[in-house]
């Protein structure tokens, strides 16, 4: 099969695709063939070798890649012929194989999926609509809420916007490129600014007309999270999910007692050890793509062989909603 390597840390041109031996399923495991694999912010940090998340860097070389979906086409020992055939979403974990013609899989942590779900959207789901679902969790918001979400045009962004104005709240925006504020807009955003542009706040300030933000869904950090930050109102809270500026933003004791803001860390540990764990997520979150009630932007689909341009345009910003490969088979 074909699958993309990685034999050293590094930029993005260390991702290469290779001819390797096919997976076998071990017991309890199935192979799936893969139609769609799910690209993640995550994985740009660990083939860079600098984050791994809750997790240790991989051994390599590897083959990268956490989220695929496709048709079992392979059983092991033990495991209930039901699924051979069958139409699935899985995720695999931080570093597992998933860029590749071919994954193996525990049964266990397989979803089917019904034949008129799209495998591109049931991989945005399985892990990145699962992040989003937690975050929401959190948050807690309600129809009274003004909610404020840099990288709002993000695979995890987009979904904060439909689920906020789905429950009435009113919904700010940010992204960089008048091309995303447009998707943000088509998203039912009540406003969508640049972030890009000069005193974007302003901007911001003026579109709520006297309200303030009560909520910040921030997965950026850095400037933009941080002025995300010192805009809620009193009595706000702000919801963190990481920093794909490379900066977090400060939440100090000054800022929170001032203010009588509340800060909270939705993902990482508290993701990890939520009541349920993470397949109840994931079950929610499929259930909520069934059922029309969360709809996933997908980028253009990079095929396998372009995974090294897919993460540069990942780490570039260059790119909306969740990112995928597919294999060109």
């Amino acid at each position: 099969m074909r699958a993309i390597r990685q034999h050293e840390f590094g930029p993005a041109d260390r991702l290469r695709q290779e001819e390797v031996q096919d997976p076998a399923p071990a017991e309890g495991q199935v192979r799936i063939r893969v139609a769609v694999a799910g690209v993640h912010l995550l994985d740009t940090t660990i083939r860079s070798g600098t984050n791994g998340g809750p997790f240790p860097l991989p051994e390599l070389p590897m083959t990268p890649g956490r989220e695929v979906a496709g048709v079992v086409d392979e059983l092991g020992a033990g495991v209930d012929g039901y699924w051979l055939g069958k139409r699935v979403v899985a995720h695999l974990g931080p570093a597992s194989g998933g860029y590749a013609e071919l994954a193996v899989v525990a049964a266990s942590s397989l979803h089917e999926l019904s034949a008129e779900v799209d495998f591109a959207a049931a991989v945005a789901m399985i892990g990145t609509g699962r992040t989003a679902v937690g975050i929401l969790h959190v948050a807690a918001l309600s129809a009274d809420d003004v909610v404020l979400v840099p990288a709002a045009a993000g695979g995890i962004g987009t979904l904060l916007v439909q689920e906020a104005r789905r429950v009435g709240a009113m919904v700010i925006g940010l992204a960089r490129g008048q091309d995303k504020v447009e998707l943000i807009r088509s998203l039912g955003a009540d406003a969508a600014v640049d972030y890009s542009g000069e005193d974007w706040s302003a901007t911001v300030r003026s579109t709520l007309d006297g309200r303030e933000p009560s909520v910040v869904l921030d997965g950026v950090g850095g400037t933009v999270g941080q002025t995300a930050l010192e805009m809620l109102g009193i009595g706000g809270r702000v919801i963190t999910f990481g920093w794909s500026s490379g900066e977090p933003i400060r939440i100090t004791t000054e800022i929170l007692y001032s203010r009588g803001l509340t800060a909270a860390v939705a993902v990482g540990p508290r993701l990890l050890r939520r009541p349920g764990g993470l397949r109840g997520l994931e079950t929610e979150s499929l259930a909520a793509l069934a059922q029309g009630r969360l709809s996933p932007v997908v980028h253009e689909p990079f095929p396998l062989a372009e995974a090294a341009s897919a993460h540069a345009a990942l780490e570039g910003r260059a790119t909306t909603g969740k990112v995928v490969l597919t294999p060109n088979r």
